[in-house]
Protein backbone atom coordinates (compact mmCIF):
# COMPACT_ATOMS: atom_id res chain seq x y z
CA UNK A 1 0.00 0.00 0.00
CA UNK A 2 2.77 2.58 1.17
CA UNK A 3 4.11 1.60 -2.44
CA UNK A 4 1.11 2.48 -4.61
CA UNK A 5 0.76 5.61 -2.76
CA UNK A 6 4.18 6.37 -2.86
CA UNK A 7 4.22 5.91 -6.49
CA UNK A 8 0.95 7.79 -6.94
CA UNK A 9 2.48 10.97 -5.47
CA UNK A 10 5.61 10.56 -7.54
CA UNK A 11 2.95 10.74 -10.40
CA UNK A 12 0.92 13.45 -9.57
CA UNK A 13 4.45 15.81 -8.96
CA UNK A 14 5.66 14.68 -12.49
CA UNK A 15 2.19 16.04 -13.90
CA UNK A 16 2.41 19.27 -11.89
CA UNK A 17 6.01 19.55 -13.35
CA UNK A 18 4.98 18.97 -16.93
CA UNK A 19 1.97 21.25 -16.66
CA UNK A 20 4.02 24.15 -14.92
CA UNK A 21 6.95 23.12 -18.34
CA UNK A 22 3.84 24.05 -20.70
CA UNK A 23 2.67 27.08 -18.99
CA UNK A 24 6.05 28.70 -19.13
CA UNK A 25 6.18 31.48 -21.57
CA UNK A 26 8.42 30.87 -24.43
CA UNK A 27 11.91 32.54 -24.66
CA UNK A 28 11.88 34.87 -27.29
CA UNK A 29 14.59 37.04 -28.99
CA UNK A 30 14.90 39.62 -31.78
CA UNK A 31 17.51 39.01 -34.09
CA UNK A 32 16.95 40.75 -36.99
CA UNK A 33 14.07 43.25 -38.39
CA UNK A 34 13.15 44.45 -42.12
CA UNK A 35 9.75 45.41 -43.31
CA UNK A 36 7.12 43.67 -42.19
CA UNK A 37 9.13 40.68 -40.79
CA UNK A 38 11.49 39.22 -38.53
CA UNK A 39 13.90 37.20 -37.69
CA UNK A 40 12.87 35.19 -33.85
CA UNK A 41 14.56 33.09 -31.80
CA UNK A 42 11.92 30.93 -30.32
CA UNK A 43 12.78 28.72 -26.96
CA UNK A 44 16.32 28.38 -29.37
CA UNK A 45 14.73 27.98 -32.68
CA UNK A 46 15.30 30.73 -35.24
CA UNK A 47 12.36 31.55 -37.57
CA UNK A 48 11.18 34.16 -39.85
CA UNK A 49 8.04 35.40 -39.26
CA UNK A 50 6.00 37.96 -41.85
CA UNK A 51 3.68 39.90 -39.92
CA UNK A 52 0.59 38.08 -38.80
CA UNK A 53 2.24 34.63 -39.19
CA UNK A 54 2.54 32.66 -36.14
CA UNK A 55 5.23 30.04 -34.82
CA UNK A 56 4.85 27.67 -31.14
CA UNK A 57 2.09 30.36 -29.86
CA UNK A 58 4.41 33.40 -31.25
CA UNK A 59 2.50 35.76 -33.51
CA UNK A 60 4.19 38.55 -34.94
CA UNK A 61 1.56 41.60 -35.27
CA UNK A 62 4.10 43.68 -36.99
CA UNK A 63 8.11 44.56 -37.74
CA UNK A 64 9.44 48.10 -37.87
CA UNK A 65 13.26 49.74 -38.48
CA UNK A 66 14.08 49.33 -34.49
CA UNK A 67 10.90 47.45 -33.02
CA UNK A 68 8.52 43.96 -33.73
CA UNK A 69 5.09 43.93 -32.04
CA UNK A 70 4.68 40.13 -30.97
CA UNK A 71 1.63 38.50 -29.35
CA UNK A 72 1.91 35.82 -27.16
CA UNK A 73 -1.48 34.00 -24.97
CA UNK A 74 -3.34 36.93 -26.13
CA UNK A 75 -0.87 39.44 -24.72
CA UNK A 76 0.85 42.27 -27.35
CA UNK A 77 4.40 43.24 -26.93
CA UNK A 78 7.13 45.61 -28.55
CA UNK A 79 10.71 43.97 -28.58
CA UNK A 80 13.82 45.71 -29.76
CA UNK A 81 16.77 43.59 -31.47
CA UNK A 82 18.53 41.06 -28.93
CA UNK A 83 15.70 41.98 -26.09
CA UNK A 84 14.89 38.28 -24.74
CA UNK A 85 11.45 37.61 -22.66
CA UNK A 86 12.10 34.93 -20.02
CA UNK A 87 9.99 34.16 -16.94
CA UNK A 88 8.46 37.59 -17.26
CA UNK A 89 7.39 39.80 -20.48
CA UNK A 90 9.55 43.11 -21.10
CA UNK A 91 9.23 45.95 -23.54
CA UNK A 92 11.68 48.40 -25.08
CA UNK A 93 13.08 51.38 -22.88
CA UNK A 94 12.10 53.93 -25.30
CA UNK A 95 10.84 53.81 -29.21
CA UNK A 96 11.44 55.66 -32.74
CA UNK A 97 9.33 54.92 -35.40
CA UNK A 98 10.04 55.83 -38.69
CA UNK A 99 6.88 55.95 -41.73
CA UNK A 100 8.46 56.26 -45.15
CA UNK A 101 6.18 58.44 -47.53
CA UNK A 102 4.17 55.95 -50.13
CA UNK A 103 3.15 56.74 -53.49
CA UNK A 104 0.19 58.83 -52.34
CA UNK A 105 2.43 61.13 -50.54
CA UNK A 106 0.75 59.97 -47.44
CA UNK A 107 2.15 58.20 -44.24
CA UNK A 108 1.03 54.90 -43.44
CA UNK A 109 1.81 52.37 -40.83
CA UNK A 110 0.79 49.15 -38.97
CA UNK A 111 -0.50 49.91 -35.41
CA UNK A 112 -2.36 48.14 -33.08
CA UNK A 113 -5.79 49.09 -31.51
CA UNK A 114 -6.59 47.24 -28.17
CA UNK A 115 -4.30 44.77 -28.84
CA UNK A 116 -5.76 44.19 -32.82
CA UNK A 117 -3.64 45.10 -36.16
CA UNK A 118 -4.50 47.83 -38.16
CA UNK A 119 -3.54 50.06 -40.94
CA UNK A 120 -3.56 53.61 -40.04
CA UNK A 121 -2.65 56.51 -41.83
CA UNK A 122 -1.55 59.99 -40.21
CA UNK A 123 -3.54 62.70 -40.39
CA UNK A 124 -2.34 66.30 -38.63
CA UNK A 125 -4.99 67.92 -39.27
CA UNK A 126 -7.77 65.56 -37.67
CA UNK A 127 -8.47 66.51 -34.43
CA UNK A 128 -9.07 63.21 -33.14
CA UNK A 129 -8.29 59.49 -34.43
CA UNK A 130 -11.35 58.19 -36.71
CA UNK A 131 -12.66 55.38 -37.87
CA UNK A 132 -15.73 53.94 -39.70
CA UNK A 133 -18.31 51.99 -38.09
CA UNK A 134 -17.18 48.99 -39.83
CA UNK A 135 -13.83 49.25 -38.59
CA UNK A 136 -14.98 49.97 -35.07
CA UNK A 137 -17.45 46.61 -35.50
CA UNK A 138 -14.37 44.62 -37.23
CA UNK A 139 -12.32 45.97 -33.47
CA UNK A 140 -15.29 44.64 -31.04
CA UNK A 141 -16.19 47.87 -30.34
CA UNK A 142 -19.57 48.81 -29.04
CA UNK A 143 -19.52 52.53 -30.47
CA UNK A 144 -23.06 53.28 -29.96
CA UNK A 145 -22.37 53.58 -26.45
CA UNK A 146 -20.47 56.51 -27.21
CA UNK A 147 -21.35 60.18 -27.07
CA UNK A 148 -23.55 60.56 -30.05
CA UNK A 149 -23.23 63.71 -32.98
CA UNK A 150 -22.74 64.55 -36.09
CA UNK A 151 -20.26 64.85 -38.63
CA UNK A 152 -19.56 66.57 -42.11
CA UNK A 153 -17.93 64.09 -44.99
CA UNK A 154 -17.61 64.69 -48.91
CA UNK A 155 -20.97 62.66 -48.75
CA UNK A 156 -22.86 64.98 -46.31
CA UNK A 157 -23.82 65.24 -42.70
CA UNK A 158 -23.52 61.96 -41.21
CA UNK A 159 -24.13 60.25 -37.92
CA UNK A 160 -20.87 60.01 -35.38
CA UNK A 161 -19.81 58.70 -32.02
CA UNK A 162 -17.06 59.68 -29.39
CA UNK A 163 -15.91 56.85 -27.53
CA UNK A 164 -12.38 55.97 -25.74
CA UNK A 165 -10.21 53.14 -27.13
CA UNK A 166 -8.09 51.50 -24.75
CA UNK A 167 -4.86 51.58 -26.27
CA UNK A 168 -3.19 52.73 -29.87
CA UNK A 169 0.18 51.03 -30.42
CA UNK A 170 2.72 52.35 -33.29
CA UNK A 171 5.58 50.59 -33.75
CA UNK A 172 5.62 50.14 -29.91
CA UNK A 173 4.60 53.66 -29.36
CA UNK A 174 1.20 52.86 -26.75
CA UNK A 175 -1.42 55.67 -25.42
CA UNK A 176 -4.13 54.43 -23.48
CA UNK A 177 -7.13 55.95 -23.28
CA UNK A 178 -7.30 57.84 -26.74
CA UNK A 179 -10.08 59.21 -27.71
CA UNK A 180 -12.26 58.62 -30.88
CA UNK A 181 -14.87 59.60 -33.56
CA UNK A 182 -16.44 56.28 -35.24
CA UNK A 183 -18.39 57.60 -38.25
CA UNK A 184 -21.19 55.97 -39.59
CA UNK A 185 -20.78 54.37 -42.91
CA UNK A 186 -17.89 54.11 -45.01
CA UNK A 187 -15.65 57.44 -44.32
CA UNK A 188 -12.60 56.97 -43.70
CA UNK A 189 -11.63 54.24 -45.91
CA UNK A 190 -8.37 54.48 -43.67
CA UNK A 191 -8.64 54.67 -39.82
CA UNK A 192 -7.03 58.40 -39.27
CA UNK A 193 -4.29 58.39 -36.96
CA UNK A 194 -5.39 62.35 -35.39
CA UNK A 195 -4.45 64.71 -32.86
CA UNK A 196 -5.60 62.78 -29.59
CA UNK A 197 -2.82 60.38 -30.48
CA UNK A 198 -0.15 62.26 -32.03
CA UNK A 199 -0.08 65.07 -29.42
CA UNK A 200 1.46 62.40 -26.84
CA UNK A 201 4.79 61.96 -29.50
CA UNK A 202 7.21 64.19 -31.06
CA UNK A 203 7.14 64.14 -34.89
CA UNK A 204 10.07 64.98 -37.49
CA UNK A 205 9.82 64.81 -41.05
CA UNK A 206 13.28 64.18 -42.95
CA UNK A 207 13.48 63.37 -46.85
CA UNK A 208 10.07 61.52 -46.85
CA UNK A 209 10.24 59.75 -44.11
CA UNK A 210 8.21 60.66 -40.84
CA UNK A 211 9.67 59.81 -37.27
CA UNK A 212 7.91 59.34 -34.14
CA UNK A 213 8.85 59.36 -30.63
CA UNK A 214 8.19 59.47 -27.13
CA UNK A 215 6.94 62.88 -26.26
CA UNK A 216 8.88 64.32 -23.65
CA UNK A 217 6.71 65.00 -20.23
Amino acid sequence: MADARLQTLLLACLLLVIAVARAAPPRIEVEALFTDAAVLQIDGERKMLRAGQSHKGVTLVAAYSRTATIEVDGETMVLGVSRRIGTRYETAESQVVSIPRDAMLQYQAAATINGRAVQVLVDTGANVVALNSSHAQALGIDYMDGAPGRVETASGSVNAWMVTLRSIDVGGIRVDNVQASVVEGEFPATILLGMTYLRHVKMQETDGVLSLSRAWQ
